[in-house]
Formats: structure tokens, C-alpha cells, sequence
């Protein structure tokens, strides 16, 4: 007979196990993505039973209500004094799914997790629009939350914080901090952006921008003295200046540019990847940092300008992302086929790139380059 299984017992066996997602799928037994791949863990099959006594035990009467009528959920979990979740509960082939994402309890620091050193100053700026971008899975979140802890630790600041759900617990160091969550604190990130900008804050940090409503609130925020960081699904930071203005109607398009110019700081896109033949993630970043001649690119509409401008803006701490890529790659921490897969222009990549440069880790070890 199985053994039964038990929600904390798996997850604090796929943290110990350096896991970042839990996947719950009737059918399956529990899967780890464990450094980017999924993995079968050693726990019984997940039957309808099982699921719904996981997911039910954990939902208070009104989500539980929620979840009956959406048939999805997101929501945080805690087990206490060991970590914390990001979960997704949901509805396919007539079965309860889920996902959970681990969230460290102790928040680690720019340096600590190797970001870019032009984070620290711009998390700085008392004003403007600061876009972390990427993927599902990228890194976002943690990124964000570096570039709080730089802010907390160094300067007296009021910090609010919108999510769905709370990601990253803050303690209050140097700044004052309060975390709003969805379905809970507020409604919408919309009408929550249109209360806190008459809280005093100095910061704003929208969890993810959703729709036009709450893209338009944060240009406001931006545009009257708050500095407000935000995420997009977005690959890189043309891409990201391209969606923020076709978000807007046609009538639009022109105020929006013109809004954006005014407002957007920087732009820092990213991609995780796995470390050639060893354990571990690394981040590859596109920077775009808002100089004059970014701000006339996007007042004109000449977004396809910014790669170059980056590519010549590295003493302002721009970077392109396919230069990190490269980067990466020749110094043996990532793959090649890695590095390309994550790339956006993979014809110029390939070109650019001699593809035998290191075959693998062992071969530049056999050779004595190690």
C-alpha cells in the first residue's frame, strides 16, 4: 500500500533536493525542476484523493469558495521557519493540478546573487520607471527583491509592495515597508496603485503589469516623483518598449511614447541558464539604462535603434543580452547550444560565435585551460 503523502513532507524534500518547483499532477508522482529540468521524485503517485486533500487542507473557506468558481488559484504557503511558495492551483482534464514555486526565507543581496553592479544605483533614484523582465521562471522576483534589500539596507525610504500573491517576506531596516496582496489587501493592481500614491510612498513595486489599467497607474506614479519598479513577460528591452506602447489604443500611441520617454529609467531583462556540467543557474542580462538618445528612440518610434545604443552604452552599465551570452559561453560556464537557445538574434549568434570554442568543461581541463 502507498505511503500516504503528506504536502510539507515533498516540498521540504525537493528544497533539500535544490528543487525550484513542485508539480502536482494526478497520474504522475510529484516532478522537481531541479536546475531548469524536471525530475520524478521518489514519493507515490498523485491520485485524485491525495490532491485534494494536499490542496483543500491548505485553502481557507473563502479561497476554497474562489477555486470552485475560477477553477484556479494563486496563493502563497509557509512552512514555518523553512521556506516559502508561490503556488498555482488549477483545473485540467477534470483534475486538480498544481505548482508550487520555492521562495527562500532569507532574501540574498545584489552581490550575493551576482547582479549586475548598476542595480545598486539605480535602485537608488528617487523617481521614474524601472522594468524587470524576462520569462516565467527567470528570476524577476528575486532580482526585485535584491534590489529592495539594496534600498532597505542603505537608505530610509517608504516601500510599498503590490503582489499576487507576497513572494519575499521584508523586515524593516533603514526603509518602511508594507506588502499588499491580491484578493486580500486589494482588488486589482490598478485600483491598488491609485491608493498608495496617497500613501507618501518613495517606491512602488507593481508585482506584474497586466493590462492597460495598471500600466497607465504606474506611468502616473512614475511621472509625479515615485520611483516605481515593475515586470513584464518580455525578452529583451526592445521588446518591452515595443509592448508597453502597443498596450495603449491607436489614439494613444503618440501621448505613450512621449509618457514612456519622460519616465522609463532602465530596463533590465533576463534569462536563466544551466551551468555547463555542474549544478546551478546562472542569469544573462540585456541592461537598457535611458539616456537622451534612448528617450528620442522612443519618442520617434526607432526602437529597432536600441540594440545599437546599448551596444555602445556600456559605460553607463548597458549591456546587450546576446553579449552576456557570449560571454558566458566562452568562459565555460554555460553551453553553447545553451547560450543560443536563449539568444535573440541565434543567426547572429551562430555567426559571431565559433561553435567549438569549448566543447565542454573537461576538455578545457584536459587541455590545462582550467
Amino acid at each position: 500500500m502507498n505511503k500516504k503523502l503528506e504536502l510539507d513532507a515533498v516540498l521540504e524534500d525537493m528544497v533539500k533536493r535544490e528543487g525550484s518547483d513542485l508539480h502536482l499532477k494526478v497520474g504522475e508522482p510529484p516532478m522537481y525542476r531541479i536546475f531548469g529540468k524536471l525530475t520524478r521524485s521518489r514519493f507515490p503517485i498523485v491520485d485524485d484523493e491525495s490532491i485534494n486533500r494536499m490542496i483543500y487542507g491548505i485553502l481557507t473557506e473563502e479561497r476554497r469558495e474562489r477555486f470552485e468558481n475560477e477553477s484556479e488559484l494563486d496563493l502563497s504557503y509557509e512552512i514555518l521557519d523553512f521556506a516559502r511558495f508561490r503556488m498555482s492551483v488549477f483545473r485540467q482534464s477534470g483534475h486538480i493540478g498544481a505548482v508550487f514555486r520555492y521562495i527562500p526565507l532569507e532574501i540574498k543581496s545584489i552581490d550575493d546573487w551576482e547582479l549586475p553592479p548598476v542595480l545598486k544605483r539605480l535602485a537608488l533614484l528617487r523617481g521614474g520607471l524601472i522594468l524587470v523582465t524576462g520569462p516565467t521562471g527567470s528570476g524577476k522576483s528575486t532580482t526585485l527583491s535584491a534590489m529592495i534589500l539594496h534600498i532597505n539596507e542603505s537608505v530610509r525610504r517608504h516601500i510599498i509592495i503590490i503582489e499576487d500573491p507576497i513572494e519575499f517576506l521584508h523586515k524593516d531596516i533603514k526603509s518602511t515597508i508594507e506588502q499588499l496582496e491580491l484578493g486580500i489587501d486589494t482588488l486589482s493592481f490598478a485600483d491598488a496603485l491609485k491608493s498608495v500614491v496617497r500613501q507618501s510612498p518613495d517606491l512602488i513595486m507593481v508585482g506584474e503589469v497586466r493590462d492597460l489599467d495598471t500600466l497607465r497607474e504606474a506611468l502616473n506614479a512614475a511621472e509625479t516623483g515615485h520611483l516605481v519598479l515593475a515586470t513584464l513577460h518580455t525578452a529583451d528591452a526592445s521588446q518591452t518598449v515595443d509592448r508597453i506602447v502597443d498596450m495603449h489604443p491607436p489614439g494613444e500611441i503618440h501621448k505613450a511614447r512621449l509618457q514612456l520617454s519622460n519616465t522609463l529609467h532602465a530596463v533590465i531583462s533576463e534569462s536563466l541558464l544551466r551551468r555547463l556540467e555542474g549544478k546551478g543557474l546562472v542569469a544573462a542580462f540585456d541592461i537598457l539604462i535611458c539616456t537622451d538618445a534612448v528617450r528620442t528612440c522612443i519618442r520617434e518610434g526607432k526602437t529597432h535603434q536600441i540594440p545599437s545604443i546599448i551596444q555602445t552604452g556600456t559605460k553607463f552599465g548597458m549591456q546587450l543580452l546576446d553579449d552576456n551570452l557570449k560571454e558566458l559561453y566562452l568562459n565555460g560556464i554555460v553551453a553553447y547550444d545553451e547560450a543560443l537557445s536563449k539568444s535573440s538574434n541565434p543567426d547572429d549568434f551562430e555567426k559571431s560565435v565559433s561553435k567549438p570554442a569549448f566543447a565542454s568543461l573537461k576538455e578545457r581541463v584536459k587541455d590545462g585551460a582550467g
